[in-house]
């Protein structure tokens, strides 16, 4: 993809993301949004042509881009590993704050069942994003358990902070502090893998950076 592919696709997405709450992931509003961002229709159908979850899909994806910026640029924080994942779900949240309800319907629209594997898919990426960005470098198979531990820490946080009204989503930070420190206290881990099997059966098919 060409930057200025990717520049298209982030003008389609922010045009759009303030109509979400009114109108859904729906093509009306992915039209409209288009000829705001200046997208005539042949492009709009070039940069989306799965339609309105391909513009969910960029959604997250701009997310996950966006969060990996932040944990870059915190590399020479002195954090240990799960300060580190901490923050990236932490930032990650932060970032979607602004938009809760496109991502409550982003949701809504990933739970249907054609969608089910694209969903699947972007949940990976978004753990991997957070893992990555904490200075992961496993390939063995403590990275899909990691993948897999932080998809149900993940999914879990996402959910309480859907509804939470704290001031800057406070009562999520100490919600995913407590699921943190569940998962990854040592001599709970191999009851930690058994409790979020299911998030890592998601991630099958799926292989690492660079295997």
């Amino acid at each position: 993809m060409t930057p200025r592919d990717t520049a298209r696709k982030d003008a389609l997405l922010h045009a759009m993301l303030p109509a979400v709450p009114f109108d859904g992931w729906s093509r009306t509003a992915m039209e409209a949004a288009a000829a705001r961002a200046g997208i005539d229709a042949i492009e709009l159908e070039t940069l989306f042509p799965g339609g309105p979850r391909d513009v969910v899909a960029w959604f997250s994806r701009w997310a996950d881009r966006e969060t990996l910026a932040v944990l870059q640029a915190a590399r020479g924080k002195k954090l240990r590993g799960s300060e580190r994942v901490a923050l990236g779900v932490k930032t990650r949240l932060s970032i979607l704050l602004p938009h809760r309800e496109a991502v409550r319907r982003g949701l809504s629209l990933l739970a249907l069942p054609q969608n089910l594997p694209l969903g699947a898919k972007l949940l990976y990426e978004a753990v991997d994003t957070i893992w990555h960005g904490a200075g992961d470098a496993s390939t063995d198979f403590n990275f899909y358990t990691k993948r897999g531990l932080l998809a149900g820490v993940y999914t879990a946080t996402l959910l309480y902070w859907l509804d939470d009204r704290s001031e800057n989503a406070a009562a999520s930070e100490a919600f995913l502090a407590r699921r943190l420190a569940d998962v990854l206290a040592i001599p709970r881990l191999k009851d930690a893998v058994g409790r979020f099997a299911a998030p890592l059966r998601l991630l099958r098919g799926f292989r690492p950076r660079g295997i």
